[in-house]
């Protein structure tokens, strides 16, 4: 506890604790919505077998619109990305220090789940389990990795497309939203495949939301946020209710048009929606945050608020094994009032056991926030090599493109299916080799300090000091003297 109100009171004054709570209050919407929706049963064979709620419940659908909370996710990331890169380049860091430092944080978490998924399958598997309910089981607890695939690519394109927000503003959003569109047309059309494309349009137009309120153009004003409220939620009315597309911002089966999977003009509306109630809520919630233990929950939440996000279907799948094998599983009639007085307790078990799963492989988290040691046991070519500039930007983005790969294959692999380890090998090794590439280039000297050594200097001391005219930009960041 020392340390984390230590923490919360090294929180500089020009941050903006807001961001942080949204952030927390995202995720935690998602795990808590994931678990109530989540029926656990048997199917006719005997077989555990899962599926959503939502379906059962249409009275719930308008909630959707402020359920649906993975466009305040990427609004917060956009904010989030903008801030960070900004002052990493301040600092004399280069761009693809700045992506392996992003996606490292990310990855390192996320490497623990698919190495554990990956291990328990493989027993399950040798000690006679069957191969469509060991897949099963490693696809519910791998449901949050969906998100994470499509949030690193837009890591990965981030300090291009702030590149493009810089120099084109609004004008961008606007590109995007009408691409987004004709997505929509084309799966309205019986296109499925033309509308693809939302997946990378849809999340970078709500992403690009982020940077615009990074930069200040999106104040916490009445002139600006009731627009967005009226106009949002009128946007919401005449897409859903008059026009084509799904009242329901969360997928549900049987629909002709999803509105998350990929995200459409209805999401877009949605995210209007949510960004003027949540400038509306500013200032005070800024006023609230500069309270001492209001922000000391939310800077303990941020701490290891990835590991709760990718643990909290993971904590489903124990539960459930527990109650199975205990034949104690209660399978109510998903809206009857047996189903809902069974929420209560089964919400407490799992926030029981999410809490175990945290205190286990939360440090992961923390640890991975800075960079690995550099490693005095790789060979002097290979860090010769590695520390290339052209060499050095290949291998990062063709090091996150595979963990992107892999963390596809097993999101879009068949919900059962016959692998030895829980999910495609191919994907599996794609994603480990990936991430490994990662790790070995987080923890090797830096380009300029190679660079430095080299000309006798001391490791560089990254924005100290005036510039050196007369040098190469890296030269300025040597501290001379004797190595």
């Amino acid at each position: 506890m020392r340390a984390l109100r230590q923490r919360a009171e090294r929180t500089p004054p020009s941050r903006e604790r807001y961001v942080d709570l949204l952030r927390a209050a995202a995720i935690t919407a998602v795990v808590l919505g994931h678990w109530l929706i989540s029926v656990i049963g048997y199917d006719t064979r005997g077989q555990l077998t899962g599926y959503s709620a939502l379906g059962s419940l249409p009275w719930a659908y308008p909630i959707t619109w402020l359920a649906q909370v993975m466009p305040l996710f990427f609004i917060v990331g956009g904010y989030a990305n903008a801030a960070s890169l900004a002052s990493h380049r301040r600092r004399g860091g280069d761009t693809v220090t700045w992506l392996q430092d992003r996606g490292g944080r990310l990855v390192r978490p996320t490497t623990t789940l698919f190495l554990v998924l990956a291990a328990g399958a493989l027993v399950a598997r040798l000690a006679g389990a069957a191969p469509g309910l060991t897949r099963l089981a490693v696809w519910t607890a791998s449901i949050p990795l969906w998100f994470l695939s499509a949030y690193l690519v837009v890591i990965l394109l981030t300090p291009f497309m702030y590149r493009v927000h810089q120099r084109f503003g609004w004008r961008a959003l606007l590109v995007q939203t009408v691409l987004v569109a004709l997505g929509d047309l084309a799966r309205l059309s019986g296109m499925a495949a033309l509308g693809a494309g939302n997946f990378l349009f849809g999340w970078l137009a709500i992403h690009q939301v982020g940077f615009a309120w990074r930069d200040g153009r999106l104040p916490s004003r009445p002139r600006v946020w009731v627009p967005l409220l009226a106009a949002g939620l009128a946007a919401l009315v005449l897409l859903t209710v008059v026009g084509p597309y799904p009242v329901s911002m969360i997928d549900v089966s049987g629909e002709r048009l999803q509105n998350a999977s990929p995200p459409s003009l209805g999401l877009l509306a949605a995210t209007v929606f949510q960004l003027g109630l949540v400038l509306m809520l500013r200032d005070p919630a800024e006023r609230w945050l500069r309270r001492s233990r209001p922000w000391q929950a939310v800077v303990a939440v941020n701490a290891v608020v990835l590991t709760v996000f990718l643990w909290h279907m993971s904590a489903v799948l124990l539960l459930v094994g527990v109650l199975n094998a205990l034949h104690a599983l209660p399978t109510p009639a998903v809206a009857t009032r047996d189903w809902w007085l069974w929420r209560a307790p089964w919400l407490m078990a799992l926030m029981l056991i999410l809490a175990g799963l945290v205190a286990v492989f939360g440090r992961i988290e923390l640890r991975s926030v800075h960079r690995p040691a550099p490693s005095g046991r790789l060979p002097s070519w290979l860090v010769r090599a590695i520390t290339t500039p052209a060499v050095r930007a290949g291998l990062t983005v063709a090091a996150l493109t595979a963990v992107v790969a892999g963390l596809l294959s097993n999101s879009l692999a068949p919900r059962t299916g016959d692998y030895l380890a829980g999910m495609p090998a191919a994907g599996l090794l794609a994603y480990l080799i990936g991430a490994a590439v990662l790790r070995l280039l987080r923890s090797a000297p830096a380009a300029d300090a190679v660079r430095c050594e080299r000309i006798g200097a001391r490791r560089p001391v990254t924005g100290r000091g005036p510039p050196v005219s007369g040098f190469p930009t890296w030269f300025r960041h040597c501290r001379r003297g004797p190595a």
